[in-house]
């Protein structure tokens, strides 16, 4: 992919960047303007100022905040126990209601708030022209509520130039000798409610790490985790729960969650509020035991949730710990609860829940916000009819592999509801086709195309994405908690400068237009095929399909990974001593580590090739798989050893010679031949030859339209880092009724056909599901004013075994990333044609066009 950075972008996304948006209100600034506040003068930083009696969320991120400061400046900020003890300019911090000084203020009309009262994590920054006697200004961040402060405050770390990943990612902060922030105010809000991760399949890499960091899965570690969630701008969490509980594992780590504004949560497969973990560990202490089985063991299940929800409620404060309690039940070890629907067990399971919650809160379920998960199985209770109160929100799935399974029907507004709805979304997923958890290989383009439909859809209550380990997955989760911050903001345009704002808020403006070139190629790459669905065997050599002499497919992709590798090398040797541990894990890792995978699979492929003709050529081939099975271990080694060892074990997932879906219990070299060398030549280890031939079909990307017509308001629109090439075509804006056949909107593409000859028109297309119900998506194709065929797909998604044509179909599209729909023309005549692309329904993303000469 040839990646289009703009030089500009909005200042929506205008974040963590000091160079310096100096036209807008409490902007960065390099220079004093008019009215403008002290940031950081002569490298000695604002005073900070929060009231005694706050919150502990708002008094932990005003150190948060000075400490920011003093990684900007060099130099820690006074913090004040008054604010009359400021002489100059001074920071406030403080939460609607809950501030005496902030009441002053505005009693004073120096600070306006009603369009503040009662929302959910607003905040606003204003600069506040003598607030106080003796003070020429004040930056006050006040928050409708503890969290809007939080984020008004790390909105300002980010923007003075604290990446969120500065711990998380060793990302380094640029000292600044001076900053200002314009004059006036900005106010800023999310429209996703929850937003949060999932730490999850986290043997043995972040388990491991945590262990050897902090001792275990424990408070230390979750402290980390919340602080990034929080400078994320999130708020929720799935604790890691292969085998831990983190109330049990560590009693101080509930309190932490809620000191610093975490809101918590269990899995989709863990009820009211207890870990699976404690089932196994901890129910005879509660007095419980049995089967995890409703029908048999009900008075028990009940007991074990009730100790949930009164450890929730046992802050003592009568309001408890803040949770969005996940209700419904699935079997033991996130298998199904039973092997037909059992709707009315399961309608029965929840309404005993909420009588639990009830009694143990003192006040009606429904004022306890809780979610129910639509996972596998449990979607098809749904889809049959099954009953949920009206404040509980639904949390429709992905399909384990990006493709969202179901959202709610624009034409049903009865759909609607009071608790609203929710997207739970893979970064990385445990089950079939195959475990995917190595590293990243999410399209931030993916991302968009899909929660942007979830959100035009309604679903936005809670956005929960599985992030496994976090650590490889630091780039497509800052564009998710970003996007999930606002959704609108996140605009096609915003979404193809977001590369280059991340470089450069990560690496500053020197490299960033090639870091972003890196990163989204990558993930071009990396969409391709997942590293754990490698072998010899993914990709045809020259000799199979006849368009290369020699390296076919499988050497023209390993050739793009040794090029890139050799860019993101030319980088890190520029790059200075502070940002090399940063840049190897978020850029240089995941391009060398994935490149060299291809490559020993790729001298696997040659070697059993040549092997079996006993050419010693074979012996050229073993070599490159020991090399690269070597290099593989060096290169993990070297990033469990990068800043002191800080990162050890995080890199210590399995990654090669899956036999099956599951982890194979070791790193294993693919099996090697060698033959005899009986040939000067062969003993030199010649390799095949490289030469490409002309191929006969036309292939092209489909984003590259001559032109597009829309129709009703809606029209194909190019997005990038989307599918195997450069973009895909997604119908904007997503969420739109479907289109009739020659009616909707179309893109249009000339071309020459040089004879009078068959022609066959294959779209290839990204997977994608019918979000509504379980109908065929489809596609229209014509050729100049001729009739409209209709090519249509039906993939099915239930996470279950592949024993049905759908599912077999949605396996094979998802290991190769694409689906292959085909329109015949049997004679069409030698000239000039125009070829239409007509988009019918929603939700389809068309990726390559090919116009082949086939009967």
């Amino acid at each position: 992919m040839r990646l289009r950075v703009g030089l500009t972008f909005t200042v929506a996304l205008m974040t963590g960047s000091p160079a310096l948006a100096c036209s807008t209100a409490v902007s960065i600034c390099s220079r004093p303007t008019a009215g403008s506040f002290v940031l950081v003068r002569d490298g000695v930083p604002a005073p900070v100022f929060v009231d005694g009696q706050a919150d502990t969320a708002v008094r932990r991120v005003a150190d948060e905040l000075a400490g920011d400061l003093q990684r900007v400046s060099g130099r820690a900020p006074l913090r004040l126990a008054s604010v009359e003890q400021a002489k100059d300019q001074v920071v406030i911090i403080g939460t609607l209601g809950q501030s005496p000084t902030l009441d002053s203020l505005i009693a004073a009309g120096k600070l306006k708030t009603d369009d503040l009262k009662g929302l959910w994590e607003a905040y606003r920054q204003i600069v506040v022209e003598q607030p106080f006697p003796g003070i020429a200004r004040a930056l006050v961040i006040v928050g409708a509520d503890r969290r809007g402060a939080v984020f008004g405050a790390y909105d300002l770390s980010e923007k003075m130039g604290v990446s969120p990943w500065h711990w998380f990612a060793d990302v380094p902060v640029k000292t600044r000798i001076n900053l200002w922030l314009t004059a006036g105010e900005r106010r800023d809000e999310p429209k996703v409610r929850y937003r949060g991760i999932f730490i999850n399949d986290e043997d043995p890499a972040f388990s491991g790490w945590a262990k050897k960091q902090f001792g275990g899965v424990n408070a230390k570690a979750y402290a980390r985790v919340f602080e990034l969630i929080l400078r994320l701008k999130g708020n929720y969490l799935w604790p890691a729960m292969w085998g831990k509980s983190i109330a049990l594992d560590d009693p101080a780590s509930l309190p932490l969650a809620d000191d610093m504004g975490i809101v918590l949560g269990t899995s989709h497969h863990e009820p009211m509020t207890r870990a699976q973990a404690e089932w196994h560990r901890g129910v005879k202490a509660d007095g419980t035991g049995g089967a995890w089985n409703y029908t048999t063991n009900a008075e028990n299940l009940r007991k074990f949730w009730r100790g949930g929800i009164e450890r929730m409620m046992s802050k003592g404060d009568g309001k408890g710990y803040e949770n969005l309690v996940t209700v419904g039940m699935r079997g033991d070890g996130d298998e199904p609860m039973s092997e037909g629907t059992a709707t009315e067990l399961l309608e029965t399971i929840v309404a005993d829940q909420r009588k639990i919650i009830a009694d143990v809160t003192g006040k009606p379920a429904s004022e306890t916000p809780q979610v129910w998960a639509l996972y596998k199985e449990v979607q098809d209770y749904y889809d049959k009819g099954m009953k949920v109160p009206d404040d509980v929100t639904l949390l429709f799935a992905d399909d384990n592999w990006g493709q969202i399974r179901r959202l709610p029907d624009p034409a049903r507004p009865d759909l609607r509801r009071r608790g609203g709805y929710g997207v739970y979304y893979h970064f990385d997923y445990v089950g079939g086709p195959r475990n995917y958890k190595w590293l990243n290989t999410n399209q931030i383009g993916k991302v968009w195309q899909q929660m942007d439909l979830a959100y035009r859809r309604d679903a936005r209550n809670l956005w929960v994405v599985n992030v496994g380990d976090i650590k490889p997955m630091e780039y497509p989760l800052s564009f998710f908690m970003k996007m999930a911050w606002n959704p609108e903001a996140m605009t096609v345009g915003n979404l193809r400068a977001f590369p280059r704002q991340w470089a450069a808020q990560t690496f500053g403006d020197a490299h960033a237009d090639e870091i972003a070139r890196l990163v989204t190629e990558y993930s071009e790459y990396a969409a391709r095929r997942k590293p754990e669905l490698l072998d010899q065997n993914s990709y045809p050599l020259g000799e199979a399909t006849g368009e290369w002499l020699g390296g076919g497919e499988f050497g023209r992709i390993v050739a793009d990974w040794q090029t890139l590798a050799k860019r993101s090398e030319a980088v890190r040797a520029t790059l200075p001593a502070d940002q090399q541990s940063a840049y190897f894990q978020l850029v240089h890792f995941p391009i060398v580590a994935v490149g060299n995978l291809y490559e020993m699979y790729y001298g696997a492929a040659w070697n059993k090739l040549l092997a079996a003709r006993n050419d010693a050529r074979a012996n050229h081939f073993a070599d490159v798989v020991e090399r690269t099975f070597a290099r593989d271990s060096a290169l993990t080694a070297e990033y469990h050893a990068i800043n002191g060892g800080k990162w050890d074990r995080m890199m210590s997932q399995v990654h090669m010679s899956y036999v099956i879906w599951n982890d194979p219990t070791k790193q294993t070299m693919p099996s090697i031949t060698r033959v005899a060398a009986d040939t000067p030549e062969h003993r030199r280890g010649v390799q095949p030859e490289f030469r490409a031939i002309a191929p006969r079909d036309i292939r092209f990307d489909a984003v590259k339209f001559d032109r597009a017509t829309a129709a009703n308001g809606v029209g194909w629109k190019a997005v990038p880092d989307l599918g195997l090439g450069d973009g895909a075509l997604v119908a904007t804006p997503q969420g739109s009724a479907a289109s009739r056949p020659g009616e909707g909107p179309n893109a249009q593409y000339d071309f020459n056909w040089p004879t009078n000859r068959p022609l066959m028109v294959s779209l290839r297309l990204l997977p994608t599901l019918n979000t509504i119900n379980s109908d065929p998506l489809r596609v229209g194709v014509s050729v100049d004013d001729g009739p409209v065929q209709t090519l249509s797909y039906a993939l099915t998604a239930t996470g279950g075994a592949q024993n049905t044509p759908g599912e077999k179909a949605w396996a094979e599209a998802v290991i190769n990333n694409s689906l292959t729909l085909e329109a015949r023309y049997p004679d069409l005549k030698a000239g000039k044609h125009v070829l239409k692309i007509w988009r019918l329904d929603d939700n389809v993303v068309v990726d390559e066009i090919a116009l082949l000469s086939r009967p």
